[in-house]
């Protein structure tokens, strides 16, 4: 697996974390690239105008996601001004990786 850091290019936002995704090696393609980033941040992939390696280079093709490193920085740049409209954040229960019975306490 490639793992990269996936965030949304938000200016005006003081806090803007990166998420962390994994690609499969054997799948690295621009395509594949923009459907699990665009799941992961719940941004509609029609809505993304660029995808840009930090700090300044656009990424175009599959031979420059195939160059990618481990934990390099990834921005989607997306087309529309008001970005509140273009996503939404997932709800605890949503999100990958949360498991509802492990957080119910018994005592």
């Amino acid at each position: 697996e490639l793992v990269l850091k996936v965030r949304i290019q938000t200016p005006n936002l003081r806090e803007n974390d990166f998420i962390e995704i994994e690609l499969d090696r054997q799948e690295l393609t621009y395509k594949e690239l923009l459907r699990v980033s665009c799941h992961e941040l719940g941004v509609n992939p029609e809505h993304v105008q660029k995808i840009r390696k930090l700090p300044n280079t656009m990424l175009r093709k599959d031979k420059d996601v195939a160059r990618l490193q481990d934990f390099q920085e990834l921005e989607l740049v997306l087309t529309v001004s008001d970005k509140n409209l273009l996503f939404r954040v997932p709800t605890l229960f949503e999100q990958s990786g949360y498991n509802k019975k492990a957080s119910e306490f018994t005592y």
